[in-house]
């Protein structure tokens, strides 16, 4: 894990810029920093290392090919490679100086060009690559959105990119403006979806896609290359033809295969340890797969209401790993709060981010490198809004929507509560399939928080109705494209990276993504139960008893949090009305309304922490002179 940075057509103050940007993402990579320029300094290429493969400096970045043409700069994880370097190897296309990842990886780009390296490799990426012969540069993400990759235009046509948003934000003379356009998008979800970002100019690359960018480096065209939703299709048109016995065993043996190729590194690895199904098999599958006790690492709650802690304790007792935890009480997870605006670099409010970046830290001390088991939900059918609207709309459909849509809209006339049960039947009843419904849902309070609340349009705004045969499927595909890269994803990333720790998904391994898309739905959810066929895999390892409990989830008490004096001193602050019409990003009327029926009626919307991050976000930014 490391992080990439770079600078286009830059000119004058160029080393200054690099070095800056380089020392933002600090933690990103904090074994190591390199800065590389071509010979006009028309690109400049900039890294942070934090040592997981080859810890010589053999392995150090920015990396020339052998042949001089190649120049990369890369964050992130390869864990074919070796496969890749024998084939090279075997095809006598390359040698090697050292045991990186990042020089097969390069080697593979030379001898191959980029479309069918791409093909081949499997792993978490963000990487530049740089054409010297073609003055080209290209910036790649992976196929589902691991690792990420910020570019755009400042100072007019410089173009740059990094890892992390503050580098870019941490440039001589970075003017940008908010992009008022997207915070109709953030207040509806809380994060930003790609390919916006906070700032004008500046965008995600989304996963699956690259970006090619040749000299005067002020043109791109965007590239993809692996297609989550062609995947889906082609799934679906070609399923899986075994029974659900078979199903489970072809899915371990890939999650084995992943997991095994996860392990692998030159430094301490371990993995994250709920109650939950997702982290009990990759943890079950790791310790099967190890000669030696795999070390585990969970965080608790004091209070039993919100703690998975002891459960947890006794799967890890069960597989014999070798297992940390940790009680923490809410000051720690209150403290956490300042650091998170420079922690994800823009308004991001899922507010798991505070358990994740403790459990991450409290992991750190002991390992380099932790597995988890994100993707499961999205997968397997595991979230329970899946069965739920799929439940609604099948009793919705019946009724005509020429009849629906006037219902609605009188029922949201007549319901005084925006919070109310009428006014969520009122959003429902106006949907026109389960897609829409879906995004219906998500949509929260409908308040008019920012003063421009149009939105940006987003790939749940555009996704094909109907495109995957069975319902649930279609929403199971949206959350893989937008919701999972820009909220999961990118809340483990940051949060790790923060204390310098590599995370690693084995679930969400090419070879495993495109099977589960091939399974019957029946197979994930059966009869109610949810993720069927991973408790099928986990059950051979872990007593049923000891996973089928009722589930608690490490849950943050926001709405109790912010009634206390120093918690409700800094939000007052941040919600001054005069302080509100100053900045002009939203409206005063509004965000006091809401903060009023919390505070007077007790009405928790999780709107206001939306609210409370942007203004500290907007707060940290101008600090920094990025605004």
């Amino acid at each position: 894990m490391c992080g990439i940075a770079g600078l286009c057509s830059w000119g004058d103050g160029w080393q200054q810029n690099i070095e800056r940007m380089n020392e933002r993402m600090y933690r990103r990579g904090p074994d190591a920093a390199g800065v590389w320029a071509s010979e006009d300094r028309s690109v400049v290429i900039g890294h942070r290392r934090l040592a997981v493969m080859d810890l010589t400096p053999s392995g150090a970045q920015p990396m020339e090919s052998k042949n001089g043409r190649y120049v990369i700069s890369y964050n992130g994880e390869i864990y074919n490679y070796r496969a890749i370097r024998d084939r090279l190897r075997e095809e006598g296309k390359a040698s090697f100086r050292g045991t990186s990842d990042t020089e097969v990886l390069l080697e593979a780009f030379s001898a191959y060009g980029v479309s069918e390296t791409l093909a081949m490799v499997k792993g978490m990426y963000a990487i530049a690559l740089y054409d010297k012969q073609e003055r080209v540069l290209f910036l790649i993400r992976d196929r589902v959105g691991e690792k990420p990759l910020y570019y755009g235009f400042v100072r007019g046509q410089r173009f740059a990119f990094a890892s992390d948003l503050n580098s870019i934000a941490a440039l001589d003379g970075f003017d940008n403006a908010v992009n008022t356009r997207v915070l109709g998008n953030y207040f509806r979800y809380g994060y930003i979806p790609a390919p916006y970002s906070i700032y004008e100019n500046i965008y995600k690359l989304e996963p699956g896609k690259y970006l090619k960018i040749k000299f005067p480096f002020n043109k791109w065209d965007i590239i993809t290359y692996w297609s989550m939703e062609e995947r889906a299709v082609c799934g679906q048109r070609h399923p899986f033809l075994g029974s659900e016995q078979e199903a489970a065993e072809e899915l371990e043996r890939l999650l084995k295969a992943s997991i095994r190729d996860q392990m692998t590194a030159d430094v301490p690895v371990g993995a994250f340890l709920s109650a939950g199904i997702d982290s009990g098999t990759v943890v079950s599958l790791m310790q099967s797969l190890s000669a030696r006790k795999v070390r585990s690492f969970t965080i608790g709650m004091w209070d039993e209401k919100f703690n998975e802690a002891g459960i947890a304790k006794e799967i890890a007792a069960h597989l014999g790993t070798e297992h940390t935890e940790l009680y923490i009480t809410e000051d720690d997870a209150r403290n956490v709060i300042p650091k998170l605006a420079e922690m994800f670099g823009e308004p991001f409010a899922d507010s798991s981010q505070i358990p994740t970046y403790l459990v991450s830290r409290m992991t750190r001390e002991q390992v380099t490198v932790s597995l988890s088991g994100d993707g499961g939900d999205e997968l397997f059918g595991g979230y329970g809004t899946y069965a739920s609207v799929s439940r609604i709309w099948n009793k919705t459909r019946k009724i005509p929507y020429v009849m629906r849509k006037p219902a609605g809209a009188l029922l949201g006339r007549l319901s005084a509560d925006a919070k109310g049960p009428m006014a969520v039947k009122a959003q429902l009843l106006g949907a026109r399939g389960i897609e829409d419904m879906y995004l219906r849902s998500e949509i929260g309070e409908g308040f008019a928080i920012p003063a421009e609340s149009a939105g940006c349009p987003t790939v749940m705004d555009t996704y094909c109705a109907g495109l995957l045969a069975e319902p649930q499927r279609n929403l199971m595909l949206m959350d893989l494209r937008m919701y999972h890269p820009d909220d999961i994803l990118n809340k483990v990333d940051r949060s790790a990276m923060a204390v310098s720790l590599e995370t690693r998904v084995p679930m969400l391994d090419k070879d495993v993504v495109e099977f589960a898309w091939t399974l019957p739905l029946s197979y994930c959810v059966q009869n109610g139960v949810a993720k069927k066929v991973l408790r099928d895999i986990l059950y051979k390892y872990v007593p049923r008893e000891l996973v089928e409990r009722p589930k608690t989830g490490f849950s943050i008490p926001l709405h109790r949090w912010l009634k206390e004096p120093k918690l409700r001193q800094w939000a007052e602050e941040l919600m001054d009305r005069d302080l509100l019409v100053r900045q002009g990003f939203l409206n005063p009327d509004v965000v006091r309304r809401l903060w009023k029926d919390y505070t007077e009626r007790n009405i928790w919307r999780v709107q206001i922490w939306y609210i409370l991050i942007f203004q500290e976000w907007l707060r940290y930014a101008g600090g920094k002179g990025a605004q």
